[in-house]
């Protein structure tokens, strides 16, 4: 079924940068799709990004996107997520997701999920 751990979560200023990882452990699967996702306070879950890990491909959300990037270690089973530029807008408990589904909207309710790290940028 796999089993994901997320890590690399802090707290910096605005236009600082923080690099997650998410280890990847137990999923066998050669068509994985892995999402970033995450929730801030008395907001609703938001899907940042989605990597096709098979194509290297990765779909972002608009407010991320020219800010956050994704790249992959098949070596050590990681997922990494670099942000740059955080807003204090991006302060937000992040999840890791992984699963075949190839929508962020089917991976958020069938995929397999990391117990979050936590994200906070002041201004």
């Amino acid at each position: 079924q796999g089993h994901l751990v997320e890590s690399g979560g802090g707290s910096v200023q605005a236009g600082g940068s923080l690099r997650l990882a998410c280890v990847v452990s137990g999923y066998t699967s050669s068509r994985m799709c892995m999402g970033w996702f995450r929730q801030a306070p008395g907001k609703e879950r938001e899907g940042v990004a989605i990597l096709y890990t098979y194509t290297n491909i990765t779909l972002w959300a608009n407010s991320v996107k020219g800010r956050f990037t994704v790249s992959q270690d098949n070596a050590k089973n990681t997922i990494y997520l670099q942000m740059h530029s955080l807003e204090p807008e991006d302060t937000a408990m992040y999840y890791c997701a992984a699963g075949s589904q190839t929508t962020l909207a089917s991976l958020q309710i069938h995929g397999v999920w990391g117990q979050g790290t936590q994200v906070t940028v002041s201004s």
